[in-house]
């Protein structure tokens, strides 16, 4: 498995934006980022693959980007236009097989970082 860490997280008001970084201990073949608030389900917001390809989840589309650096093995969510419904545990999870990708099953995760938007 791969070992992730998440950073980047805080504090903001509405209408902030954040950068989280997801750094991994080696090559990925996809990253993804998640968020859980406190009595939710996690709920998944984007993902690229290492050729680049991204997608995101209609609640992120347009404020949301994923972007990654290879070779510092480093994947960034950058949150614009953040309002207090998007309070919560962000995580990234990994996977480095095609069909793990594919099937959205990553196996490796993060430990989270928070963040906390103010209205």
């Amino acid at each position: 498995q791969i070992r992730l860490m998440e950073s980047g997280g805080g504090s903001v008001q509405s209408g902030g934006s954040l950068k989280l970084s997801c750094a991994a201990s080696g090559y990925t073949r996809c990253v993804a980022w998640f968020r859980q608030a406190p009595g939710n389900e996690r709920e998944w917001l984007a993902v690229i693959d290492s050729a680049g390809t991204v997608n995101f989840a209609d609640s992120v589309k347009g404020r949301f980007t994923i972007s990654q650096d290879n070779a510092k093995n480093t994947v960034y969510l950058q949150m614009n236009n953040l309002a207090p419904d998007d309070t919560a545990m962000y995580y990234c999870a990994a996977a480095i097989y095609r069909w793990r990708c594919e099937s959205r099953n990553f196996d490796s995760w993060g430990r989270g970082t928070q963040v906390t938007v103010s209205a």
